[in-house]
């Protein structure tokens, strides 16, 4: 603009030199606003809010910028003072009510029976490795669709631990264990909880950090604390995160350290007599398997393997449900946007709802007029965003092709194949 000030034009291009720049991006905007450039300055704050949700700074520009009263103690004008000629306020009171009403979304294809699955993001966040949660509520029946790996869990896993006359008849110990292997996002740490909670079991989840110590000894010690504390505790499901970094390949690695906590993690997979682990079942899940070290996976450690891919049609719909259900909408055809989203991973899909979600969100603030989230909004998130798991299958091909030793990648051969990817 040929009437902007020297300062507002060099701020302007800096702003599009570094547009991730919140705190420059910002404090362009309070100048905007100085200047009675409300419209702008709203812009502005919008688009620093994309870059970081939580910023309380760019939620208070923006509601100073759409002309919302701060706080009781910002001081009034004059009686007699001229009244400024402000930006068209946003009335977030009457955008609230107007939204009131919506109990629950409103879905074309008809309500999706609950209960739901979760997108894989389940991490039990800072616990640590001597946390013990308490024996869950979540059941297999809580993963939507997947109903292959479900069966594949009972007759494999389950069905011997949940008969006790049975496994003594056939001599059936419950040693050994179950590794979980698949694409990243695809609710692996989800389905490992619902495993604990079918067993009536209490839950540990143990990653890396958790076990290193930069002191020599002690990683060992927190791998013998981690078991002695699964033991005491049995029932009880040890839940072992990205096995790949945990238990990598001994002949790989050079840290001594990671060495020494693979030869831990044998040792407490044996027990001393092999009846130690009795009522302790190691579960554990990697994207990379070919990495991990094949003496965890011998037979009365990690012996069993489970493929887990990305949701099915139904458990991508029941995945939609779940982040879509407590969002304004209208009109969502889940049929149609199932279709739209095939080999999406639970995160991709919750990325999708959440981009859409953002989308009309913005859409809302920069004309004023609140909107609900529609089919337009879904399929141009799902448009934009590619399968996270493409990558994942481009090298799990080459293994499948050429490392398949033994048949230990059978399931993923004929995933492959039926996908016509080898």
């Amino acid at each position: 603009m040929s009437d902007e000030s020297p300062l507002i034009r060099s701020l302007r291009a800096a702003v599009a030199a570094a547009p991730e720049d919140v705190p420059l991006r910002l404090h362009f905007a309070e100048l905007l606003l100085a200047e009675g450039r409300g419209d702008e300055a709203v812009t502005e704050a919008a688009v620093a809010l994309q870059h970081a949700p939580g910023d309380d700074a760019a939620r208070a520009l923006m509601v100073r910028a759409m002309g919302l009263p701060m706080a009781p103690e910002a001081p009034a004008a004059p009686q007699d003072a001229p009244a400024e000629t402000t930006a068209p306020t946003f009335d977030w009171d009457a955008a609230e009510q107007e939204v009131g009403d919506v109990v629950g979304p409103r879905f074309v294809t008809g309500d999706v029976e609950q209960p739901l699955t979760a997108d894989g993001s389940g991490d039990p966040g800072d616990a640590s490795a001597w946390d013990v949660d308490v024996p869950g509520s979540v059941r297999l029946a809580d993963v939507g669709g997947m109903q292959e790996v479900k069966d594949r869990l009972e007759a494999a896993f389950l069905a011997p631990m949940r008969n006790p006359e049975l496994r003594k008849l056939y001599g059936k110990s419950l040693r050994g264990g179950l590794l979980l292997y698949g694409p990243p996002g695809c609710g692996k740490t989800f389905i490992a909880r619902a495993v604990a909670g079918e067993l009536g079991a209490s839950f540990m989840s143990v990653s890396l950090s958790d076990v290193l110590d930069m002191y020599i000894g002690t990683s060992e010690k927190n791998v013998h604390d981690l078991f002695e504390t699964a033991r005491a505790q049995a029932p009880c499901v040890v839940f072992l995160d990205e096995l790949d970094a945990l238990g990598a390949k001994r002949s790989r690695t050079h840290h001594g350290g990671l060495r020494n906590v693979v030869n831990q993690l044998l040792t407490e997979l044996d027990g001393i007599d092999g009846a130690e682990n009795e009522g302790v079942f190691v579960l554990a899940a990697t994207n990379v398997p070919w990495d991990v070290d094949l003496a965890l996976r011998r037979p009365g450690r990690l012996d069993r393997t489970l493929l887990v891919l990305p949701p099915d049609a139904p458990a991508r719909e029941a995945i939609l449900h779940y982040h879509l259900r407590e969002r304004p909408i209208e009109s969502v055809d889940l049929g149609k946007l199932v279709k739209a989203t095939e080999d999406f991973s639970g995160a991709d899909l919750a990325h999708v709802c959440e981009t859409a979600a953002e989308s009309a969100l913005l859409d809302s603030a920069r004309t004023g007029t609140v909107r609900m989230i529609g089919m337009k909004d879904l399929l141009g998130a799902a448009k934009q965003i590619r399968p996270s798991s493409e990558s994942w299958f481009a090298s799990a091909r080459n293994v499948a092709m050429f490392a398949n030793d033994g048949g230990m990648y059978d399931d993923l051969v004929a995933y492959l194949k039926k996908k016509r990817k080898l």
